[in-house]
């Protein structure tokens, strides 16, 4: 078991199908958070590796029951928490590894083979023309690809009206979006603190709250390879409700 450097153990027993990374060039590390993947998440990272670009990656495996953490290990370090802790603590945990090894840019994608590795470069292009804080990878921006249901989508509608009225800093389409870009200022605040309850858009609550800055760029996302959403259904409106609250939550609490 090789160290993480966050004292988690990691698995890199056949690593040889890594690319190398680039040299002379901004640091990128790309975080893959995991529950139960092992169907999609080496096709992800041969995706990822057939780029040529040279991401380091950093599979985060939550806890899972399957061969997640064996899959991975081939291809990627992989940081394996003993219990699951939920998407936000898997995705704080590559933060903070981010943080730690000095990473100037981490991009978090999905392990279930939703986001197109190929949009990673387009994040990074468009932090290169308009740098900000955090870049959001918007399915909502060109309408192309995957579609989520009707009702999940009038619920991120919601949110989006709440987000965008109560915060300065950005304007968002797509708050539940799991690809992004953060900078390394959104590295260092959100290696300090990150919601466990509804992270993709309470992250952004709290984020524009502290002053960081937040833009979109269009992505296309495809069909998940493997698994169900877990907020599909009736669950949308209890969802949308919650994260409401704690938006509302969020703007009432002076930020640290």
């Amino acid at each position: 078991m090789a160290d993480t450097g966050l004292g988690l153990g990691s698995t890199d027993t056949c690593r040889s199908g890594a690319a190398a990374p680039q040299q002379g060039s901004s640091r990128v590390l790309i975080i893959i958070p995991c529950f139960n993947e092992e169907a999609s998440v080496g096709g992800l990272l041969s995706e990822i590796a057939a780029t040529g670009r040279g991401y380091h990656t950093l599979v985060v495996d939550d806890g899972s029951s399957d061969a997640t953490s064996a899959v991975a290990s081939c291809r990627s370090p992989v940081a394996r928490l003993a219990q699951n802790l939920g998407i936000g603590g898997a995705v704080q945990t590559g933060i903070k590894y981010a943080a730690r090894q000095d990473f100037d840019f981490c991009i978090q994608i999905d392990g279930d083979g939703q986001h197109d590795p190929r949009a990673i470069e387009t994040l990074l292009e468009a932090y290169r023309n308009d740098p900000t804080n955090i870049t959001i990878g918007s399915r909502f921006i060109d309408h192309a690809g995957f579609c989520s249901t009707r009702m999940r989508r009038a619920g991120i509608r919601l949110i989006v009206l709440a987000l965008n009225g109560l915060f300065s800093g950005g304007r968002i389409t797509d708050p539940t979006s799991g690809m992004r870009l953060l900078d390394r200022s959104a590295i260092a605040f959100f290696a300090k603190a990150y919601p466990t309850d509804f992270p993709e858009p309470i992250s952004l609550a709290w984020a524009m709250r502290a002053g960081l800055t937040v833009s979109e760029v269009p992505v296309e996302m495809r069909a998940r390879e493997t698994g169900v959403s877990s907020i599909d259904g009736l669950k949308s409106a209890s969802y949308m409700i919650r994260v409401l609250g704690y938006i509302l939550l969020a703007r009432l609490v002076r930020a640290s």
